[in-house]
């Protein structure tokens, strides 16, 4: 099995196909808006705002986990897991179980109190691999947001 590693800016192209491809998969092909040049400014700039690690098969990037830190007001420091992102053909075949591995072995490493991420409701084989690592899904909460054209909105009606 291939061993995961941090990605470097050379890694973004394929790091933003994947985005794409999760896009599809999750029914939101026009939802993604971040640029290559955002991934590499935000990754790997001065201050970096995410870490991501890739695991590659036959020298290309076949999937990828992209995590970056949050505070809790009840636990303190905790990681949140964006991404995890398998392409398409290789599903299946332990890249994703990798991934997670390293991720949680980065948490381990820095001390958090806890790792999160969210998983739809309907995508049943994340949710049943989640649970098998020892992840508790919350289903009585609910995921909030503003979209930049809310908090716009949202600023305007003050």
């Amino acid at each position: 099995m291939c061993q995961p590693r941090l990605a470097t800016k050379q890694d973004m192209p394929r790091v933003l196909e994947l985005i794409r491809e999760l896009a599809v998969f999750e029914k939101e092909t026009d939802a993604v808006e971040v640029t290559l040049e955002e991934l590499e400014e935000d990754g790997f700039g001065p201050k970096p705002k995410f870490t991501c690690f890739v695991v590659e098969v036959n020298n290309q990037v076949e999937g990828i986990a992209l995590i970056y830190p949050r505070y809790s007001t009840w636990k303190g420091e905790v990681l949140h897991l964006e991404d995890l992102i398998v392409s398409e053909a290789f599903r299946g075949k332990g890249l994703g179980t990798s991934l997670l591995d390293q991720v949680v072995k980065y948490a381990k490493n820095r001390g958090v109190k806890r790792l999160g991420w969210e998983v739809l409701d309907w995508n049943e084989p994340a949710i049943k691999f989640y649970e098998s690592k020892g992840a508790r899904i919350l289903r009585d909460w609910d995921v909030v947001q503003l979209d930049e054209i809310a908090i716009d909105n949202y600023i305007k009606n003050l």
